[in-house]
């Protein structure tokens, strides 16, 4: 029998969550959902909920609980997730976590990888990413807010996963191979 793996991908902005979770989604033959490009997804044809969305994602702050559940929500309710999947960028919040758990039932998620990188080296990570993917989200003064945000919001979710037993540290500076293989190893344990 296959294993259905449902990994939640954790860590600050510029972590590389959304890198770490394509090779996880490739090696696992399982979809990524990415709450980013849901919201810019929605942003490009212009939905209501993409239009919300925007005002916040745009300040560098998160988009709120409901709005972002409702889209994950419909999301996680198509066929190609009965494998499994890697969610990257949601839950953010306690609440989206707790609204994850109702969404699963009795599913519950196989780990939450959290990736470590100091907020020293994030910056540059994403100026880079600005630089080479036309990002409007990652000015230096957006990169702070998202940071501050990160860490006041998001943060508690360490402590959240860590109670439920499902939380997974991994180093994640390094050359990208190297921490896509600390992943596997540690899923592995």
């Amino acid at each position: 029998m296959t294993r259905v793996h449902r990994i939640v991908m954790l860590g600050a902005p510029g972590a590389g969550k959304g890198t770490q979770a394509v090779r996880l989604a490739e090696h696992f033959q399982i979809p990524t959902i990415s709450t980013g490009e849901l919201f810019r997804q929605h942003i490009r044809t212009g939905t209501e909920l993409g239009e919300l969305a925007a005002t916040y994602i745009d300040g560098g702050n998160l988009v709120p609980d409901d709005i972002t559940i409702r889209m994950v929500k419909e999301r996680l309710s198509r066929t190609d997730v009965e494998g499994g999947f890697i969610l990257d960028g949601f839950p953010r919040t306690v609440v989206q976590a707790e609204a994850l758990g109702e969404m699963l039932g009795e599913e519950d998620i196989t780990a939450v990888v959290e990736l470590w990188v100091d907020a020293e080296e994030v910056i540059p990570r994403l100026l880079n990413r600005a630089a080479t993917e036309a990002r409007s989200d990652d000015t230096a003064e957006v990169i702070r807010q998202r940071i501050k945000v990160y860490r006041e919001q998001t943060r508690p979710l360490h402590e959240y996963y860590i109670k439920e037993g499902t939380l997974r540290e991994i180093n994640a500076v390094g050359e990208i191979e190297q921490i896509t293989e600390r992943i596997l190893a540690e899923l592995e344990r």
